[in-house]
């Protein structure tokens, strides 16, 4: 594994237990808390830039879902929205965390916001780039080539095709993928068994009504107007192929009111596109919401 990365992540781990498997996070600063939840095939990482800005005068938890990251990656394990809603939910709880602000990208919205409707009293602020948390009539063909049964299987974990296409396409400007930070986003990912979530979230897409997460989909987007009462952020990278701009119409068909970014030069993987100015939205909306 290179070490080239860890320079750019110089964070402490901390870890909790969740049905004896290892869940990784960090925890810097002190004052009210963000929480901030990751997608599929990133991990913590992601959130490097965040984190140091905001630390100093925030307390800033970064989790990795089991699978990911730095925490465990048992290789018999349901790998559900559900699961990944729960375990958020008990480390908010475990960490006592309240007057929380929500930042998610990816996966991160459905499984911070289930996370959010379970825990309503919990979550004040809610900050979301490029996610979903309903369901969707669109999927990429490189999505649907990645859930070919055998297949993709073979190509997320054998060749770690997902996450290696990710870096290349994932962003627009392709120079912000510098060694170092190329290294550090597959560091956690190095063998056929590291990736099998990148696999299970690839596969935990409901297309119908009989997939597994169907039901706890649409049980989160159904419940997206009780939440709407807090402010909301939505920045976007306009350039992604996969959340492009129907899912950020389809959010504030749920929550008008809600301030946005649109960044016409940034893709999916935003927070490599444009740290900075993410990181400078995110300060402005803090400053005039923290205590509303």
């Amino acid at each position: 594994m290179s070490h080239d990365w860890q320079a750019l992540y110089p964070f402490k781990s901390h870890d909790f237990l969740v049905d004896g498997h290892r869940l990784h996070y960090v925890d810097e600063g002190e004052g009210r808390p963000l929480v901030l939840v990751h997608g599929n095939p990133t991990w913590s990482f992601y959130w490097r830039a965040l984190i140091t800005a905001l630390r100093p005068q925030y307390r800033v938890v970064a989790i990795d879902h089991i699978g990911c990251g730095l925490s465990n990656k048992p290789q018999q394990y349901p790998y559900r929205l559900q699961n990944h809603i729960d375990n958020l939910q008990r480390l908010v709880e475990h960490l006592d965390l309240r007057e929380v602000t929500l930042v998610a990208h990816d996966w991160g919205g459905p499984i911070g916001l289930g996370t959010a409707l379970a825990l309503p009293q919990r979550f004040a602020r809610f900050v979301v780039l490029n996610s979903a948390a309903f369901r969707s009539p669109h999927i990429p063909w490189q999505i649907r080539l990645a859930r070919t049964p055998l297949l993709g299987t073979f190509a997320n974990r054998g060749l770690n095709a997902f996450l290696r296409g990710a870096l290349r396409t994932a962003l627009a400007k392709r120079e912000k993928m510098t060694p170092p930070v190329r290294a550090g986003y597959l560091a956690p990912y190095d063998s056929w068994c590291h990736r099998v979530a990148i696999d299970r979230f690839v596969k935990d897409i409901p297309r119908s009504s009989r997939h597994p997460s169907y039901e706890t989909l649409l049980r989160i987007e159904n419940g997206l107007s009780t939440l709407t009462d807090r402010p909301w952020l939505f920045l976007w990278g306009m350039r992604d192929w996969c959340f492009h701009e129907w899912y950020l119409n389809r959010f504030l068909e749920f929550v008008p009111t809600a301030e946005v970014h649109r960044f016409t030069d940034a893709g999916h993987l935003l927070m490599e596109d444009k740290p900075d100015e993410v990181v400078q939205a995110v300060k402005e909306f803090l400053s005039k919401h923290v205590g509303a």
